[in-house]
């Protein structure tokens, strides 16, 4: 309700803006009456284009009908019978409005609760920077700038409207007045039938009437043309302005949508509603339209009453520039406001939906155009962007790629929603060099054709400007896309620091140094990201990533969360790290030699000296058989997660609980990770795995025999034989034992 409240404090424009929201598609009492409940609602979670959210979306309508019913039964008295009348018509009328599409009545209130938003969110902006003494931000104040030159291009518009219709009553009177000098021109060619006396008498009296008339004539031919080119000129300074309104809505702020539409793609935030946008480039189209026919009508005027001098041509290049204007406008808001999936799979469905932000100015949406969806590939692409004929159309085949664009009342919007979209087949062209079929870039493009006043501007547009894709890219702008993506996978606000992002250089660029400022001017190509191994390695610097990120959100987001994973930390760093902590300490590091993988690293004594062990990594496999947190648990000698935290103060809310009693004679088995005990005298034994005391289990079988220990040459300890082990009890414990149990039969 709280928007509501501020939204009745609104002034002016603003208040205006926000009354034309409502109509007999929702009243605005029922806005008022239903406050509270309107914005108590998830309105956001429901996908307006997906079918399968209509069964959600009709549930909303039901509760506001039942809402508006309920409002209306507990109006009491004299002053509330009519409101008792009105509520329950109007819970009828919506009932029978939506009842058929329910998402369209959650499409109309989002666009009001945003809307609302917004304009609250600019009253509160410019009040902040008036009153209050504050400083606007940059956006805010960009926007008062859009919304303020608005206005200045809505009162010169007014002015030129004003001037031509003082024009068009001159020209008027002009006409006239010459149909008067004809007719005196006339009367005295007439006049040789009069007798003489009195043909002197009026012939005297037609020509000083005929002197005066034109002379009148002169000066108000000279007037005329003056005024034309008086108002030509502010036409070239509309025109002027409009087109840097223009170019500053969809150079910047529809360039900025579609920049973060991209990072969108890539994790960042979402890209923002477009109804800001909409509605700018709805005010350009009406006053890019306004002027038009401003020009238009000169040009009649000026074919009506042609007069000597440059107006012909004056108008003829005011008519271009601004048909210019107005083609760019259209063709430039055909965007693609819901993108197709990034890669796409044959026989897979998906969707994509497209968008004409002037659509429902021009009129555009009383002939529906229809949108077609094909698929290029790079080459064709570049070549259609420099208007060059290609052989074919497409490099593939998309089912259901055809769809009409559809008027939504409500919100004012004209798209085409794609919901079956199916690749059925793609032809790729010879490979060329290293690139590898993943590389090979294709897109969806979509076209349609809009009739503009009535058929008398057609243009024929495309959706999207392809593949423009820098060959390199300056080292901190990588990392600022890598942590954007390892935040959005995480879900979490926990990225990458300083010194992940070193770590991440000196594996990408193969370097020791531990300065960030060493990087800043430092480039990667796509060769050295994702084509070329690693040195040493057989997997790239992205596979290494991306395996990273892969383990990490199926099964360690929350101790990433939690910070209890260090990961971006290479061997020799651990082991600096560690040996000054005491004996049990560890910590959690990313392998440097496995995709994927993660070990444990911690520091202990042995009869000879204090040394840092690393266990072999894990990867998925290992967790989908036993949880970090469980493993951890069951190495009793990690003791605290580094720097000194307690184990079972940062894992414990993780660990697997107690397993229940035997049911039925039979006992489930369990599987416990164990690591031989560090090379010593004597034989190797075990480590002693007593279960942590927070952590106790009913039951614990001893009954692992001592093998030799499994190390690498770098002291890492090689799990699978444990894990064979483990598997191996399992079968055991499944198998039945006879005479165990008290005489159970299992």
């Amino acid at each position: 309700m709280a928007v509501w409240i501020q939204a009745q404090q609104l002034q002016g424009d603003a208040l205006h803006q926000m009354q034309s929201l409502y109509g007999q598609h929702f009243p605005i009492e029922v806005r008022h009456y239903l406050a509270q409940w309107i914005e108590g609602q998830l309105w956001d979670s429901v996908e307006l284009e997906n079918p399968q959210d209509e069964l959600k979306a009709k549930r909303l309508l039901d509760s506001l009908v039942q809402e508006l019913q309920r409002k209306a039964e507990h109006q009491v008295g004299e002053d509330g019978f009519l409101l008792k009348i009105k509520l329950g018509h109007y819970a009828s009328q919506l009932k029978s409005t939506y009842d058929r599409c329910p998402l369209e009545l959650v499409r109309c209130i989002k666009h009001i609760l945003h809307s609302e938003q917004r304009l609250v969110q600019e009253a509160n902006n410019a009040v902040g920077s008036g009153g209050g003494g504050g400083t606007m931000d940059s956006l805010s104040q960009r926007h008062q700038q859009i919304n303020q030159t608005f206005e200045e291009l809505r009162v010169s518009t007014q002015e030129t409207e004003n001037e031509l219709r003082k024009l068009q009553h001159n020209q008027e009177y002009f006409i006239i007045q010459y149909q008067e000098n004809l007719r005196i021109q006339a009367q005295l060619s007439s006049l040789s039938a009069v007798p003489a006396e009195e043909r002197t008498q009026r012939e005297t009296s037609l020509q000083a009437k005929r002197a005066t008339v034109e002379a009148w004539l002169t000066r108000e031919a000279n007037t005329l043309q003056k005024y034309r080119l008086d108002l030509a000129e502010k036409h070239q300074k509309t025109l002027s302005q409009l087109r840097k309104q223009q170019t500053l809505i969809l150079d910047e702020e529809l360039i900025q949508w579609k920049r973060r539409q991209q990072l969108a793609g890539n994790g960042g935030p979402t890209e923002g509603g477009l109804d800001v946008l909409q509605s700018w480039c709805e005010k350009l189209a009406d006053l890019i339209w306004q002027n038009r026919q401003q020009i238009r009508r000169a040009e009649h005027l000026t074919q009506q009453l042609p007069l000597p001098g440059p107006m012909e041509e004056l108008l003829t290049k005011l008519n271009s520039d601004i048909t210019d204007i107005i083609s760019a406008l259209v063709t430039s808001t055909f965007i693609i406001e819901k993108q197709p999936p990034q890669v796409l799979k044959t026989q897979t469905k998906f969707a994509a939906t497209v968008r004409l932000l002037v659509g429902g100015k021009l009129n555009v949406h009383m002939n529906p155009p229809q949108v077609k969806a094909v698929i290029v590939s790079e080459q064709q692409a570049k070549a259609l962007l420099k208007n060059e004929s290609t052989r074919n159309d497409s490099s593939g085949e998309i089912l259901n790629n055809n769809c009409v664009m559809e008027y939504h009342r409500t919100t004012g919007t004209l798209s085409a929603h794609f919901r079956n979209m199916s690749l059925k087949r793609i032809k790729r062209s010879d490979r060329r060099g290293a690139e590898s079929v993943t590389e090979e870039k294709f897109t969806v493009m979509f076209e349609s054709q809009f009739s503009v006043g009535g058929n008398e501007l057609v243009f024929h547009v495309k959706g999207r400007v392809p593949f423009v894709v820098p060959d390199k890219v300056l080292w901190p702008q990588l990392c600022e896309a890598l942590d954007m993506k390892y935040k959005a996978e995480m879900h979490s606000a926990r990225g990458l620091c300083d010194d992940n992002l070193v770590f991440l250089a000196q594996k990408a660029f193969s370097s020791a140094s531990i300065n960030q400022e060493d990087y800043r001017n430092m480039t990667m190509s796509w060769a050295q990201f994702n084509r070329e191994s690693l040195p040493g390695r057989n997997f790239t610097f992205w596979q290494w990533f991306d395996g990273v990120m892969e383990l990490m959100k199926k099964h360690l987001k929350p101790h990433w969360n939690d910070g209890a994973i260090l990961g971006f930390v290479n061997k020799q760093q651990a082991q600096d790290m560690l040996m000054s902590k005491p004996n049990g300490t560890f910590l959690l590091r990313f392998s440097d030699s496995e995709i994927g993988g993660i070990t444990i690293a911690w520091v202990a004594e042995n009869p000879n000296k204090r040394l840092v062990w690393n266990l072999m990594p894990y990867t998925t496999k290992d967790f989908s058989i036993r949880s970090l947190a469980d493993r951890i648990s069951d190495l009793n000698h990690l003791m605290f997660l580094y720097p000194d935290r307690p184990k079972d103060e940062v894992f414990s809310k993780y660990y697997t609980p107690p397993l229940s009693k035997a049911v039925d004679g039979y006992v489930k088995p369990q599987i416990k990770q164990v690591v031989p005990e560090y090379p010593s005298s004597g034989n190797p034994t075990y480590m002693d795995q007593a279960p942590s005391p927070s952590v106790a289990h009913p039951i614990n079988f001893a009954i692992f025999p001592p093998i030799d220990p499994m190390m690498d040459a770098d002291g890492e300890f090689d799990l699978e034989d444990t894990m064979d082990v483990a598997r191996h009890v399992e079968e055991l414990l499944r198998r039945p034992m006879a005479n165990q149990w008290d005489g159970q039969q299992s």
